[in-house]
């Protein structure tokens, strides 16, 4: 059996690993062929190579160098690359993750030949529909030939759109999988951030990365008072994607954001899970540190309208603040000594294992 795995963005990295790991485990492993494609998509060396390195994924077999660009010019030049891989490789399953340009170039390329598609973290919904992410998840949902959701609200909206239910199962979340693999590794990393004052339950971190907040003055605004107010009280630690150091340094917010924040670089996988697990609150619009904070107990704001883990806002681990910078320092006052429940709402930890036994015949599909 041969597998094309999409990558491009590091939470596919993580998300991949996982099934990588599983594939390695199931019985007559070596009849199974993974051929891992890299987009390209996030190409900085902090964004791409320190993940393949922490979560020994081998190098990809394909690296397609595209990113950078529009979304459309992206999307259009990586299904171009990827549909000549596919003709010259022949899988039995085009294998995608989330919701980025890269899933949706992977997965429209395989149904256009034909190629089942399966798709790893379907059925989320933000009912956004000006969201880049947004329109990747669905379009991907709807090609794909069999859908691996997380959660059973994800189910639900799959349902609601009128996708087959025997297209659809709950695996449970890769990302809970991956969680609990690296945790005893990253947990001690806090040693190497001692120099900057960070102290284990006595500071805040922060990420932006969405366009929606990056690419409007008014909401990276607010954001950044918010993230300031907050300094007030407590270490506010903020590594910077490279488009949101972009968007600062194209206004005035970067003197104080370096004033007041504790601004750092893009950080690889097992350091952000250290900074995440020792963190006394985290302020977010990333989909995936959402739920890492809930994995290790940590209560979260997500700074964005809305949410596609809304599980998560409904048991009260998570908190809508949008981007107004009152709202965001009120609730961190509120969030900061709120007890986490630790329901089991994203699986067993066992999400690659039941993804490969699907591809491979044995369980399912």
């Amino acid at each position: 059996m041969k597998i094309v795995t999409v990558i491009g963005a590091r939470p596919q990295f993580v998300k991949a690993a996982v099934v990588s790991r599983a594939i390695d485990r199931v019985e007559h492993h070596d009849q199974i062929q993974e051929i891992i494609v890299h987009t390209g998509q996030h190409f900085d060396a902090n964004m791409s190579d320190v993940f393949f390195e922490e979560l020994k994924i081998r190098p990809p077999d394909h690296h397609l160098g595209i990113g950078g660009m529009s979304h459309g010019e992206m999307t259009g030049r990586m299904l171009i690359a990827i549909e000549k891989i596919l003709l010259q490789e022949r899988p039995d399953w085009m294998l995608v993750y989330g919701d980025t340009n890269s899933t949706l170039a992977g997965a429209l390329a395989a149904a256009k030949l034909h190629i089942p598609v399966a798709h790893v973290e379907s059925g989320l919904r933000s009912f956004n529909m000006r969201m880049p992410e947004e329109v990747n998840r669905v379009m991907t949902d709807h090609v794909s030939t069999v859908l691996f959701a997380p959660t059973q609200i994800a189910i639900s909206n799959l349902h609601r759109e009128g996708i087959p239910g025997d297209k659809i199962i709950n695996v449970g979340d890769v990302m809970y999988d991956s969680a609990l693999h690296y945790q005893d590794q990253a947990g001690p990393r806090l040693k190497k951030f001692k120099a900057m004052g960070l102290v284990s339950g006595e500071y805040v971190l922060a990420t932006v990365h969405r366009e929606e907040n990056t690419d409007d003055h008014q909401r990276l605004q607010e954001i950044i008072g918010g993230l300031i107010r907050i300094s007030q009280r407590r270490l506010v630690v903020l590594p910077l994607h490279p488009r949101t150091r972009a968007a600062l340094e194209a206004t005035e917010l970067m003197a104080d954001a370096q004033r007041y924040l504790r601004l750092i670089d893009p950080v690889g996988y097992l350091d952000m899970l250290c900074l995440e697990m020792n963190a006394r609150l985290i302020a977010t619009d990333s989909g995936g540190v959402q739920k890492e904070a809930f994995f290790f107990g940590v209560p979260c704001l997500t700074l964005r309208d809305e949410t596609e883990w809304v599980e998560l806002v409904e048991i009260g681990a998570n908190m809508l603040v949008n981007a107004d910078a009152e709202t965001i320092n009120a609730a961190a006052i509120a969030a900061e000594d709120k007890v986490i429940s630790n329901e089991q709402l994203y699986g067993d930890g066992a999400a690659g294992m039941a993804i490969v036994d699907c591809l491979v015949g044995q369980k399912c599909c």
